[in-house]
């Protein structure tokens, strides 16, 4: 099976049953919260999210790839652990690029919203 379509499935579930061993052990990951390297980071943040926020989704709208780079765009929503449950979401798109072996070893998210309007999302009512 290519890489593509393991990531396309991976997406449908996200965030169970992801395919760790497309990654390489010292992946490097960043987005606008995060920035380490090493795969057992990586599943342990993919694990809080999973724990700690509600009916997660992860919508893939494009994947394409150009030598040794994918790009995917999608759109990461999720209910809060609050009581009174906001819906929360962040388009963007992320950015992996492939070693010599074929694995991922840098994964870049980028957000189309800032950490802010994130934020803002848990008190805004009307954003259902």
């Amino acid at each position: 099976m290519d890489i593509i379509s393991i990531l396309k499935q991976d997406y449908q579930r996200f965030p169970t049953n992801q395919t760790y061993s497309i990654y390489a052990e010292n992946v490097y990951f960043e987005d606008p919260l995060n920035k380490f390297r090493g795969i057992n980071r990586y599943q342990k943040m993919i694990g809080f999210m999973n724990n700690w926020f509600n009916d997660i989704q992860l919508e893939l709208y494009d994947i394409s790839q150009s030598g040794n780079v994918i790009k995917t765009r999608w759109k990461l929503s999720w209910t809060a652990p609050f009581p009174w449950k906001p819906r929360m979401a962040i388009p963007g798109w992320s950015e992996l690029k492939l070693n010599k072996d074929g694995v991922i070893d840098s994964h870049i998210d980028y957000w189309d919203i800032s950490r802010l309007d994130v934020l803002k999302q848990v008190f805004l009512v009307g954003n259902r």
